[in-house]
């Protein structure tokens, strides 16, 4: 992608390696294929610092005995979180479920820059994307993070590089989403490369990014006064929008849900899984 804006996903050959190999010891300990595996943080938004976590999230597939239970099982897979790496997972129909109500969050892995394993029957999930996502949900839940991220994060007059973002991001997203250009990309050189046009701000910002991808998580600075007013005005902008509020559809869900359970019950071929270098 051609950007202004700087960005990087730094995973280097041995941690790829220690996460695909973390995830296969999860599909043997549990029982259960994964569809995905991405990674959600700072290193997949393409402003990670040399000390940041590495946030690995994946969707799997259980067992069918799983699905066939009169009480609903545990539908969620946690690892103890281990140096840098945090790592966890959410059975597809949680995945769904979530899928329907148009969560952000997932809509967000579905898109990462960063994957670690890919299933070829994912495909037909992020397939499902453009039928659930709904505007008026995903603005208000951008929004509502910008808002509490600056009340949290930006009220002093030394803050911490990396709360710039926290409330950058989203707020860059909700207004993505309200000039109607659709779902929102992960990556956050891309979201200001759409959005912020070139000038003083756009190089402020640009600053900001360069530093925080040299400086550790803690680091701080007094405030940035251009990205700080923008931030202010944004939120300043009245909260009614004429958005639409896309109703899922949930029969191609059920018949996803119902077609993956089963093909990934079969016998697995070498061939339907990737692991991304």
């Amino acid at each position: 992608m051609t950007s202004r804006f700087q960005y990087k996903h730094p995973v280097s050959d041995e941690m790829r390696e220690l996460i695909v190999s973390e995830l296969r010891a999860i599909e043997r300990r549990h029982d259960v294929t994964v569809l995905f595996a991405c990674e959600s943080g700072s290193r997949a938004w393409g402003f990670a610092s040399p000390d940041s976590d590495y946030d690995v999230r994946f969707v799997y597939v259980s067992r069918l005995p799983w699905y066939l239970t009169v009480s609903p099982l545990r539908d969620v897979i946690e690892v103890p979180i281990s140096g840098e790496l945090d790592i966890s997972g959410w059975d597809l129909r949680k995945a769904l479920g979530l899928l329907q109500k148009s969560n952000p969050t997932l809509l967000e892995w579905l898109q990462s820059p960063i994957q670690y394993l890919h299933h070829k029957e994912a495909a037909g999930l992020v397939n499902l994307v453009p039928q659930v996502f709904s505007p008026i949900r995903g603005y208000h839940h951008y929004r509502s993070m910008a808002k509490t991220n600056f009340r949290g994060y930006l009220q002093g007059e030394i803050v911490r590089f990396k709360k710039y973002f926290y409330v950058l991001r989203p707020l860059l997203a909700a207004r993505w989403i309200r000039e109607g250009r659709g779902v929102p990309p992960m990556r956050f050189a891309e979201l200001a490369n759409g959005l912020i046009p070139e000038g003083p701000l756009a190089d402020e910002i640009n600053a900001l990014l360069a530093i925080k991808m040299q400086a550790n998580e803690s680091a701080t600075s007094a405030r940035w006064p251009l990205i700080h007013d923008y931030i202010a005005a944004e939120l300043d902008l009245p909260d009614d929008v004429n958005l639409s509020a896309t109703r899922a559809n949930t029969v191609a869900m059920n018949n996803y849900l119902h077609d993956t359970i089963l093909k990934l019950n079969q016998p697995a071929s070498a061939n339907d899984v990737s692991v991304k270098l």
